[in-house]
């Protein structure tokens, strides 16, 4: 690892404790540069603010490592993956979730996916269009990173009580039936 990756490690890690013990809206950037044992001004030369911070820590921690079983058509495990990722880190994720406007964690959360989907579709089909006029790769990588994001959002508003693996199957049934099917399976 070189000085500048450890550098922003050491940043993802001061902010992540700090999150832990005050809202993430009342974190200074002096406090998390004091935590990571360096100044302010490398800081910048890292990160824009601590919003962009705990976006590359959603990104390093739950996006990067699904994106090689995206790329292997192992959609089921990597949503997995995903919330295994986010669970892992309970505590923290549990905070940054509860943050709301311009930098709330839905937002970044849904972008995120976003970009990992529409890289994914642009990597699966190239130029290729489907026959419908509207459905292409961004209307398909909208799609897809809603309602992954649906899923994980009720997971964590419910206290991520429900299985990473079960919450994969879940995904999985509503995506492969109708929501005809759905119904008519309800008791």
């Amino acid at each position: 690892m070189g000085r500048k990756e450890d550098t922003a490690r050491r940043l993802k890690e001061s902010f992540k404790q700090l999150v832990r013990i005050i809202p993430v809206e009342k974190i200074t950037i002096q406090e998390i540069v004091e935590g990571a044992g360096v100044i302010r001004p490398t800081f910048y030369n890292h990160f824009q603010d601590k919003y962009q911070l705990m976006e590359r820590i959603f990104k390093d921690e739950v996006i990067e490592p699904v994106r090689p079983l995206l790329r292997n058509d192992m959609l089921h495990e990597a949503v997995e993956l995903i919330f295994l990722n986010i669970l892992r880190e309970k505590e923290f994720y549990s905070k940054i979730y509860r943050m709301k406007g311009q930098n709330s964690f839905e937002s970044i959360l849904k972008d995120c996916l976003y970009d990992a989907i529409i890289d994914l579709t642009e990597e699966f089909a190239g130029n290729k269009v489907t026959g419908f006029k509207l459905l292409g790769h961004e209307m398909l990588a909208e799609y897809y990173s809603r309602f992954l994001a649906l899923f994980v959002l009720a997971w964590m508003r419910d206290g991520m009580s429900v299985l990473p693996r079960e919450m994969a199957d879940m995904f999985d049934y509503i995506k492969d039936h109708s929501m005809y099917e759905i119904l008519r399976e309800m008791k």
